[in-house]
């Protein structure tokens, strides 16, 4: 992704140590999480240090391959984040390699280069979505930072901005995800407005918006969609409105041992992320992910091409 003129990774390997932009701290200022073993990969994962279903992948394939202790690894980070199917995907991936012998950092270097050229080809399908003019509503942040770079949901408009097109981000309570998705805008000079999450269904209405692109965090076998608070809403909407909802996402999100959405596991985070702007302590339920059944999405952009549900 662009940053101020150059391009920059969401996360990378100085040697042995693990370095991430510190989205907690996003948008006022850029700093730099190091994390030096596992305990310190978990705690970047768990307190969203980094977030975004691909970028969670590879934080935890680097957080085994820097312990000493790699079962200790495995078991601590499997707990971190219950949702996103990327998360397991890849301790899978950094299981199987060691078993086979295979060098653990490299492994995971492996691993993070794939997923960066998963989400390049993500761009060049879904760009072919694309039409000149577009506006485009997308949700949260799926974009360079929540995927090392390129983006899942970003990717194609990113790839698309020759075409004067213009993105709707929705602000994406509670975490303001959207505030992420703008500064990555901002970056790459892609025009674009931040909106209220309950201000899409208006423009939608007011056919303000020619399509809709949000990205994964797992993906059942009926294409049963979890996607961050609030997705489910936007394709409902979406359907209602005769506009198209796309789904981007690399195929190592599909969970084939998911029949349906019913049977993902919902993380639920602290009350203290609803509550933290007016201090108002008071009965609080904080889902952090819906399912957006299959029948309200038009396609899924993979890195393969595009299914349609």
């Amino acid at each position: 992704m662009l940053v101020n003129g150059k391009q920059m990774k969401s996360l990378w390997r100085d040697g042995t140590e693990i370095k991430m932009i510190d989205q907690r701290i996003l948008p006022q200022r850029i700093e730099i999480f190091t994390a030096r073993d596992e305990n310190e990969i978990a705690y970047a994962i768990k307190e969203m240090v980094v977030r975004g279903a691909p970028a969670i992948g590879v934080a935890a394939a680097y957080g085994i391959a820097i312990a000493e202790d790699k079962d200790y690894a495995v078991n601590l980070l499997s707990k971190t984040r219950p949702t996103a199917h990327d998360l397991f995907y890849a301790i899978t991936y950094m299981k199987d390699a060691i078993e086979h012998g295979k060098d653990a950092l490299e492994s995971a270097d492996e691993y993070m280069n794939a997923i960066i050229e998963k989400c390049r080809k993500i761009g060049e399908n879904g760009k072919k979505l694309i039409k000149n003019g577009y506006k485009i509503l997308t949700h949260c942040n799926a974009g360079a930072l929540a995927t090392i770079d390129y983006g899942t949901a970003l990717a194609p408009i990113r790839m698309a901005k020759d075409k004067e097109i213009f993105v709707w981000v929705d602000e994406t309570r509670p975490r303001l995800q959207g505030l992420l998705t703008s500064w990555e805008l901002y970056h790459e000079g892609i025009s674009h407005a931040v909106i209220a999450d309950n201000a899409a269904g208006y423009f939608m209405e007011k056919g303000e918006v020619d399509m809709v692109i949000v990205g994964a965090d797992r993906i059942a076998l009926n294409y049963d969609v979890a996607n961050k608070i609030g997705t489910y809403e936007k394709a409902v909407v979406a359907k209602e409105n005769e506009i198209p909802f796309y789904v981007a996402a690399p195929l190592n999100t599909f969970d084939k041992d998911i029949e349906n959405g019913n049977q993902i596991k919902i993380e639920e985070r602290s009350m203290e992320e609803v509550t933290k702007i007016y201090n108002f302590k008071t009965g609080v339920r904080n889902p952090a992910f819906d399912i957006t059944p299959a029948k309200y999405i038009t396609g899924i952009i993979t890195e393969e091409g595009i299914i349609k549900p």
